[in-house]
C-alpha cells in the first residue's frame, strides 16, 4: 500500500472579509439543516419503532435512551452554532463591514445578454469586474 498522493496545489484565496462572512453564515445555515435532517430520520426510525406491536418494556427503554442521547447531542450542537451566529452577528454589527457595503451595491446589476452572467459597470466591484463580458 502506497502513501497517499498530494498534489501540488497553490492556495490562492481571494475572498475578502465580506464574503468571508456570507460563507461563514452558510456554514451554520447548512450545520441546521444536516441537523434537522438528522431529527427527521430519529423520528421515522421512532415511528416505525413503535408501529412494531411485539415489543416488551425493556425495547422502550432502551430507544428513549437513545433518543435522549441524540436529542442531547443535537442541543449541544445548537449551543455551539448559536455561539458561532452571536459571534458573526458581532462582527457585522461592529461596523468592520461597513466598507463592503459600497463593494456589494453593484454585483449583478446587469446581465449579458449572450450568457445571462451578472456583469456589472462599476470600477469598485472586484468580483464583477472580473466577469465583465
Amino acid at each position: 500500500m502506497s502513501l497517499p498522493n498530494i498534489p501540488n496545489i497553490e492556495p490562492n484565496i481571494t475572498l475578502n472579509s465580506c464574503h468571508s462572512i456570507n460563507l461563514l453564515l452558510s456554514s451554520i445555515a447548512m450545520e441546521e439543516i444536516g441537523l434537522s435532517h438528522i431529527l427527521n430520520a430519529e423520528g421515522e426510525k421512532l415511528q416505525k419503532f413503535l408501529k412494531n406491536h411485539q415489543l416488551q418494556s425493556h425495547h422502550f427503554f432502551e430507544i428513549n435512551k437513545q433518543v435522549n442521547d441524540l436529542l442531547r447531542s443535537i442541543i449541544k450542537s445548537q449551543l455551539l452554532l448559536q455561539l458561532k451566529l452571536e459571534e458573526v452577528t458581532n462582527i457585522i454589527d461592529s461596523g468592520f463591514l461597513e466598507n463592503c457595503k459600497e463593494k456589494d451595491k453593484c454585483h449583478g446589476c446587469c446581465s449579458c445578454v449572450h450568457c445571462q452572467k451578472p456583469i456589472c459597470h462599476g470600477k469598485h466591484c472586484k468580483f464583477c469586474h472580473q466577469q465583465n463580458h
